[in-house]
This record gives structure tokens, sequence and C-alpha cells, in this order.
């Protein structure tokens, strides 16, 4: 029997498929239950945390260089945890806001401002008639329902090995007024895990956008994610701006969401010093003050930069065995088919799978039969719609080894039999 579906017999074939279909009755007849739906820490992972929570107690010194953690004031937040952010993106502490868990929430809150309100005194995105966002795309889809919600039209454009397609990028930015912005993530992008290269950062930084209120909205989620000693290098990007004199480019967001507790984190953002006092002026109507108290424990716990790394070699040790085994299950399983491919990420939350154009939903759908919930078909592009409909976001970070091993395997059969009967079809 020959090695790939392509060229096997409509009799080879429907072998195939007879004894795909009993392999998976045997799964589902085992009723299993696990989850590779989202890109969430382990339980291990959290518990690398646990000491913090006893540097914070009642008989705690609650000011942080005389600033109080302990009651309202300090909105851009305390003095020292803005200086970590600040030496973890490179940039002024000047010009950081450290505010609340999520840096979700933040990019949500600077859309909302700029479409109610502005950006640099133009007129609100609300009064502008059509807008458009630019979707690098396979990307994260929580991104793109927060432009969605708000009627913003969503551009998908192509991801290359490289990141986005810029020749796309660059005509649309700099001759489209409607274009107001684009979602990235630059290191370790979700789901792809690749990291922009140099010159694409040189050339988002070089874009002269025809609308005076675009702006890049850079969420370094997985700026100090590596899973390897060699991390993938990333250029900053407001250096970059900096050697080509360019300023009022950039909103970049991180968080310690997958640092510390993903619920009970330190979100933070930069841009530069107009941008930045624009955004503080929008975050003063709905914020009295942060959550100083937690902010005061995480410096306490990562102290700086240095601290940082250290304590995200315990998580790579922990993740590298599950991204390694879902390299090494998924070339054994389907190596030699020629039906996928998938990413090889050096660190971050996820892999990439490229299964066959037309296979993502059913292989979604048939991994929920056997007992094995992923995130959904399509979400990693834009309105939920993959052209190809063949992405699917693998996300092996909260599984134990062993569950992951499982779903794995199940993963395999899925898309063996998937697969086989497209070539048939």
């Amino acid at each position: 029997m020959t090695n790939t579906y392509e060229h096997m017999t409509t009799a080879e074939l429907d072998a195939a498929i007879e004894q795909l279909e009993a392999e998976a009755a045997a799964i589902r007849a085992r009723g299993l239950k696990l989850d590779m739906a989202r890109g969430k820490p382990s339980v291990e992972q959290t518990d690398l945390a646990r000491p913090m929570l006893d540097l914070v107690s009642s008989d705690s010194v609650l000011t942080d260089e005389g600033a109080p953690a302990d009651n309202y004031g300090i909105p851009d937040g305390l003095p020292s945890a803005r200086r970590l952010a600040a030496e973890l993106l490179g940039v002024d502490a000047q010009n950081v806001i450290v505010s609340g868990s999520s840096s979700l929430n933040l990019m949500h809150d600077v859309v909302v401002n700029a479409y109610t309100k502005g950006i640099a005194g133009n007129a609100p995105w609300c009064a502008q008639g059509e807008i458009k966002f630019l979707c690098p795309s396979p990307g994260y889809d929580r991104h793109f329902a927060v432009t969605e919600r708000y009627g913003i039209k969503n551009i998908p454009i192509a991801m290359t090995s490289d990141g986005p397609d810029m020749d796309e990028v660059e005509r649309l930015v700099n001759t489209d007024p409607q274009v107001k912005g684009m979602w990235c993530v630059p290191k370790y992008a979700n789901p792809t895990g690749i990291t922009y290269s140099a010159d694409v950062v040189r050339r988002i930084a070089a874009l002269t956008p025809a609308a005076p209120d675009f702006r890049v909205f850079w969420d370094n989620a997985y700026i100090v994610h590596d899973l390897y000693d060699e991390g993938d290098p990333l250029p900053n990007i407001f250096d970059v701006l900096a050697e080509q004199g360019r300023t009022n480019l950039v909103y970049e967001f991180a968080s310690t969401a997958k640092i510390t507790f993903p619920s009970s984190g330190m979100a933070f953002v930069t841009a530069s010093p107009d941008d930045i006092a624009e955004i503080r002026a929008a975050f003063a109507i709905e914020r009295v003050s942060p959550e100083k108290i937690s902010q005061l424990a995480h410096v306490r716990f990562l102290r700086d930069a240095a601290g940082v790394r250290a304590h995200m070699a315990k998580h790579a040790a922990l993740l590298r065995p599950r991204f390694e085994l879902v390299q090494s299950k998924l070339e054994e399983g389907l190596g030699e088919l020629g039906v996928a491919t998938w990413t090889h990420p050096r660190g971050g939350y996820f892999v990439s799978f490229e299964g066959p154009q037309g296979s993502a939903k059913a292989i979604v759908s048939l991994m929920a039969e056997l007992g094995v919930t992923l995130t959904g078909a399509g979400a990693t592009w834009p309105y939920g719609n993959d052209p190809l409909d063949s992405n699917i976001r693998i996300a092996p970070t909260f599984p134990s080894l062993a569950e992951l091993s499982e779903a794995l395997d199940v993963f395999v059969v899925a898309v063996k039999l998937v697969s086989a009967r497209l070539a048939r079809a």
C-alpha cells in the first residue's frame, strides 16, 4: 500500500477508511473528556507563582517608594511596577501604564476611546463612516472580536514565515485612509508561533499611513515566553521607530497573565509620549486606581527582568516536553502521509496546523465526537471564516503530558480519517 492517500487506489482508500473508522469507534467507546481548546497555563505552571501569595500579608508594608498600595491614587501604577514593565518592554517607565490584569482589556479600552473620542485630535472613528482593521491571519480570535464588536471591518492579511505580508500591509495602510489599525502578536504569534523578522519590524515602523489616526496594536503577549535558552530575537519596535525618526504609530501591550496568575496578574501599555498622554486621560475617566496590592506582590516576587527570566525558565521546563510531544506525535502519525503541515515554534503557547482544504471543521467536529475539545475551526480568521477551512489551533499547555499524548493520538486518527474521506470524495 502506498503511503499517501493521493496515490492510493479506490480499494486501498476504502480499506484505510474502514480501519480508521474502527479506530475512531474504539476511541468513542472510551468516553474521553479532554480539552485543548484554549491556551491556558497548566496547574503546575500557576503553582510556580504560589510563593508570591506569601509576600503581601496583614503585616506587610503597603507602600512602594512612598506610593500607597492600599488606597486610591497612583493611576498609572506603582513606581516599581511601571519600572518592571518598562524593563521588560525596553522603554521609558514614564511612558508605561500598569493597570488591571488583562492586556486584552486594555486593548479593548484603547479601541473604544478611539472609536468614541478619536485619536490625536481626529474625529472619532464612529463618525468616519466605514473603517477597517488589518488582521494577520491565522491570528488571535479575541483581537478580531474586539474590532468586530464595534462594527470595524476586519481585513485578513496573509501570514508568512516572517510575519504579515508586508506588501499587502503597505499597500492598504499607505493608500487607504479608512484603514485605522492593525493587530499584531510579534513574538511567537498566536497561533503560528512565528516571530516577526527584523525586516518586517522595520517595514512596520516605516509605514506612512494615509490615515493620521492609524495605530499598530503591538500585543507582545509572549515577549518572555521562550521554550529554549536561545529564544527568537525580536527588535524593539520603539527603538526601530526612533532610528527612522518616527513616532505616534504603535501602542504596545503585555501582561504577566502567563507568567504568574492569569486571573490576577499585571497588564501594561506603552506608547509614544503623546499617545500615552491621550490613553492616560481616557483611562482617568474609568479608573480611579489600579490593583496596586497585586502589583506590590508581583514586584516583590519577580523583582526585575532577570527575575522574570529565571521564573520563565521554570515555565519552559514544564512546556518544552509538551511542545516536543506535539512535534513527535504529528511527525510519527502524519509525516509520511503528506496531508498536513504544522509550525515548529520555539516559544509561545500554540502550534498552528494546516490540514487539507475543506478539512478543519470536519476534524474539529470529529474530535468533539471522540471526546477532545479543540478551538473552533475558523476561529483564527476574522468572522470565523477560514477561506480554505484548513487551519486548526493546537493548544498543548493545559493538559497533563499523559492527557496531551492521548489527545494527540486521537487527533492523528481524526486527521487521517477526514483526509482519507476527502481523498475518496
